[in-house]
């Protein structure tokens, strides 16, 4: 049967990130995509200039309405926003334990914009990562997490995702983009010790959601029963292929989206020519 992901996080609009993203790439991997919405966003691809906050009783019935008649085979959570809606998605999910819970804990847009209250991270931390099976941070998250600088170094990602570790997720996915160089490793910690994944960085200004879409993608896989390894090497190049056709899209003037589903259509080149709007 064709497994069913859960996605709780914020909307945006503009289809890049978030919510939409979620849908995108769960349902690009093979899945049925379901959501649950934390906040709502005014943003495109040049940045956030609004949020407004779901209420986070609202937000626990939006989960607790899905499990009562939804079968659901992995959970991917992105945007919280606060410590109330952490605390609320929390309990929601404490009766459901068993299975995969991928967490990525987004606090800064790419445009710079914080999506995550600082008073919300410690509530994060001690609601939500116990919680998830695989904590998805990027380094500067991975960093706030921990009240530390963010990793500059292998060595350092290596010390970091295993202090993340502790914090209770099963396993821990830091992701290298931010390092410095031509290349953009991400680090797997789990039972089994540390693993690599290794990708060449692409020079594309189209980044817009990929921790979204890779967090969705990996919630994905495993729902489908994929082990950690397997699940992390399908999403991630999965999202490699997304940012590589990325400049087919034609979507904003900022930092644009990702190209979701690059194995289904067909190169930019047989469409017509059209003028940006």
């Amino acid at each position: 049967m064709i497994p069913n992901v859960l996605s709780i996080a914020g909307s945006d609009p503009s289809g890049g990130a978030g919510i939409q993203a979620d849908l995108k790439a769960i349902s690009a991997r093979g899945c049925y995509a379901m959501a649950a919405l934390t906040a709502l966003t005014a943003q495109n691809t040049t940045g956030v200039t609004g949020v407004h906050l779901v209420p986070p009783a609202f937000v626990a019935d939006q989960i607790a309405t899905v499990f009562a008649d939804v079968r659901v085979d992995a959970v991917k959570i992105g945007m919280i926003a606060t410590a109330e809606i952490a605390e609320a998605v929390s309990r929601a999910l404490a009766p459901h334990r068993g299975i995969p819970v991928v967490l990525d804990p987004v606090m800064i847009a790419k445009g710079g914009a914080a999506l995550l209250d600082p008073n919300a991270v410690e509530a994060l931390t001690r609601h939500l990562l116990p919680l998830a099976t695989h904590l998805t941070p990027n380094l500067p998250e991975g960093a706030a997490l921990l009240g530390a600088s963010p990793a500059t170094t292998r060595a350092a990602m290596e010390d970091q995702a295993t202090a993340l570790r502790a914090f209770g997720p099963r396993t821990v996915l830091l992701k290298g983009g931010h390092l410095p160089g031509d290349q953009s490793p991400d680090l797997l910690v789990s039972d089994h010790g540390l693993r690599w994944f290794e990708a060449a960085r692409i020079p594309t200004a189209n980044t817009h959601g990929t921790g979204c879409t890779l967090s969705s993608a990996l919630a994905a896989e495993l729902a489908m029963g994929a082990s950690d390894p397997e699940a992390v090497r399908t999403a991630k190049s999965y999202v490699t292929g997304a940012v590589a056709r990325a400049g087919e899209l034609s979507v904003g003037h900022g930092h644009g989206p990702t190209h979701h589903f690059h194995a289904f259509w067909p190169p930019a080149a047989t469409y017509p020519e059209r003028t940006q709007g």
